[in-house]
């Protein structure tokens, strides 16, 4: 089964009194791929909750020991997640009432599968908009991932989408190198059969960016692999002639 990454990066608590329902609901966050921690009342919950700091809590309005609402309350004020209310109380009432109490989410029960992870599929893009960065820097480079603009020594460097889209992908692979095959999968909107568009994209770039393209020092290539971004020498100083000081590869980055 294929897990997306963005996806196993969300966690997610279940507080279900119904252990059959929590069950059947944890199994199906898990087959998505989503990490799931369950609790069955609100001692437990409080315990996980703490321990744990889920990103989403998928809360049961009537608990065995205590009522949902009011634990619902404590969540919001202890770490702020997105808490998703179940609940068989179905009247316009009852949803406002859970919703004043923190919710994010609310849905009732008996309730079908699909719209239950179509909802939490909702909430956690919430998740990833919240905790993804604004810009990324790398010592005199900065990306900044809103505008889709690149900074370099202070200068705007005027990227083509596809550059642009180039980068990001670079950087994303925190200095292991990606082959032609996987740049081209991962930062072309289109399917392209010649790995060599790589080569020529990645010279463009390496004009815009690099003190000497002759000589690249952050976007380096990897024989018989491909290319890597160098996050140790993008982010290192200048020396006073303006020029990178001479790369120090780490092994068990080109392997």
């Amino acid at each position: 089964m294929l897990i997306n990454k963005l996806v196993a990066a969300v966690s997610i608590q279940i507080i279900e009194g119904n252990p059959h329902l929590r069950s059947l609901l944890g199994w199906h966050l898990q087959q998505v791929g989503y990490r799931v921690f369950q609790s069955a009342d609100v001692v437990r919950a409080r315990d996980v909750f703490q321990s744990r700091q889920p990103d989403l809590v998928i809360l049961d309005s009537q608990l065995p020991d205590g009522d949902g609402l009011e634990l619902c309350r404590w969540l919001s004020s202890h770490g702020q997640p997105l808490v998703m209310i179940l609940s068989a109380c179905a009247t316009e009432a009852d949803i406002v009432t859970g919703l004043k109490a923190g919710a994010d989410d609310y849905l009732t029960k008996p309730f079908g599968m699909q719209e239950f992870l179509a909802r939490v599929e909702a909430l956690t893009r919430r998740v990833r908009l919240m905790s993804a960065p604004a810009s990324l820097t790398y010592g005199e480079l900065n990306i900044d991932l809103v505008q889709r603009r690149v900074h370099f020594r202070g200068e705007y460097i005027d990227l083509t989408p596809q550059e642009f889209s180039l980068l990001y992908v670079l950087t994303q692979a925190s200095g292991s190198p990606l082959s032609r095959t996987d740049l081209l999968r991962r930062a072309w909107p289109d399917a392209i059969d010649n790995p060599r568009t790589v080569d020529t994209h990645i010279l463009s770039l390496r004009k815009k960016i690099e003190i000497d393209p002759r000589q690249p020092n952050i976007i380096q290539t990897v024989r018989n692999v491909g290319y890597r971004f160098n996050i140790e020498r993008a982010t290192a100083d200048t020396n006073g002639h303006g020029r990178l000081d001479s790369p120090t590869l780490a092994s068990s980055a080109i392997s």
